[in-house]
């Protein structure tokens, strides 16, 4: 995240800005600003060789009125309570404008996963579960898998609330792996979701996506996916995608001018999203400083990393033929360069839109953890297909009917569903 952004601040203003359109109530408005519940807390993990370390971990449970909580658990050596604020307040949103039956919240632990051992993750992943197992559940609040963890740590955090809680519960915790109650499409759900979005922007835009370039920041799960999924499901060309190097410490972007072959750059990339160099070299690839993405001339520009990486100094930078934003990150873009974005006439797919993907399969997994009765990928992927459709089209729906950016667009129809249902159960 930019130094100078703070999300939760940000997050704020984003809803401040809808609050006031919509004449929200103020006391309504109060109660939606800020999270219903917080905890901070401190994990003693016994390292191995011997030494005793404590880490600082979150859980914010923003809002629960249209559901139980839902929401990742990021370790990232930068992660603050206000990052975590912020991502459990999207979450309201996102589950709201998915039109899913359930709040948001978030996780988090300052931690760099990559200096821990196997075993000493996994002693992190109990101690976070035997902190926070009273105030989660199936039917409270259900974690999962973000920045930094991946589906065996949450195969270890639902053995552990399992343990605590005395029966098996694999509702507790969504990304799991297949074969341990996780659910198939879980995997490449956010990417596609992603993808799935900007086949419904262009269609509106009449845009052959066959003809069009896409640039990506990151190189994560949701980047890998948003890639391969632009090129097999859109016939579309990805020109470049950015990636963070964990060892030097420097981002860095890998480009083609015949278009990168996903799949080939996710067989060199670790699980923490950093590409081999020396391989992609062989192949062909060119590596270039990580901030040219931005620059690229292309007809779609997907951030896929961190918070606040299109801000009001980048987004200058950005090249006159891009038509569409599409936010697989959350928080990607500063309310500063969506006046930018918004006066250039680029239309932006909010992340809470775009990325909705991975929570709207989180949900699928529970209904089948539920069942004890699992679909299969083709199922998982029609059913994702059909739910983001729709919920692309509340919103471009309330965009033109309000003349409105589609930001706003997507905070009045998510707003509107979580008052509706505070106001069903007697709260407001």
């Amino acid at each position: 995240m930019n130094e100078t952004t703070n999300a939760f601040k940000m997050a704020q203003q984003q809803f401040d800005h809808v609050a006031e359109q919509l004449r929200l109530d103020p006391q309504v408005r109060e109660f939606l600003r800020w999270p219903m519940r917080e905890f901070h807390f401190r994990i003693p993990v016994r390292m191995d060789d011997g030494s005793m370390k404590m880490f600082e971990g979150f859980r914010v449970q923003h809002n629960d009125a249209r559901g139980p909580c839902k929401g990742g658990i990021r370790f990232h050596p930068s992660e603050t309570v206000d990052t975590v604020r912020a991502l459990a307040t999207w979450m309201t949103w996102k589950c709201a404008v998915a039109d899913i039956p359930l709040g948001g919240a978030k996780g988090g632990v300052i931690v760099d996963p990559a200096t821990l051992k196997l075993s000493e993750k996994e002693r992190l992943c109990r101690g976070y579960m035997q902190k926070v197992w009273r105030s989660i559940g199936p039917r409270r609040d259900v974690p999962a898998p973000d920045v930094g963890t991946t589906p065996q740590m949450m195969g270890w955090m639902m053995d552990e609330y399992s343990k605590l809680a005395g029966e098996y519960t694999p509702g507790v915790i969504t990304g799991k792996p297949v074969g341990g109650g996780g659910s198939q499409g879980r995997t490449e759900a956010t990417g596609y979701g992603v993808v799935y979005n900007l086949r419904e922007a262009m269609l509106r835009l009449k845009m052959d996506p066959s003809k069009c370039t896409a640039a990506i920041q990151g190189f994560g799960n949701v980047a890998q996916y948003a890639a391969i999924g632009f090129k097999e499901l859109l016939k579309g060309k990805v020109v470049c995608v950015s990636y963070w190097d964990r060892f030097d410490r420097t981002s860095y972007v890998v480009s083609k001018d015949d278009g990168v072959d996903a799949i080939f750059l996710q067989s060199i990339t670790d699980q923490y999203g950093t590409i081999d160099k020396e391989k992609a070299k062989a192949a062909g690839y060119k590596i270039e400083d990580g901030s040219v993405w931005l620059q690229k001339d292309v007809d779609v520009l997907i951030p896929a990393a961190i918070e606040g990486q299109i801000n009001a100094e980048t987004v200058l930078q950005i090249s006159d033929k891009v038509r569409i934003v599409a936010e697989g990150a959350n928080g990607p873009t500063t309310p500063e360069a969506d006046e930018v974005l918004k006066n250039n006439n680029v239309f932006v797919i909010p992340d809470f839109l775009c990325n909705a993907g991975g929570v709207t399969v989180s949900y699928f997994e529970g209904v089948q953890n539920d069942m004890n009765f699992y679909w299969t990928r083709r199922e998982v992927l029609e059913r994702l297909d059909d739910k983001i459709t729709e919920a692309f089209k509340s919103v471009y729906e309330m965009s033109e009917g309000e003349k409105v950016f589609m930001r706003d667009a997507a905070y009045m129809v998510a707003i509107n569903r979580v008052v509706n249902a505070m106001q069903l159960r007697g709260w407001i």
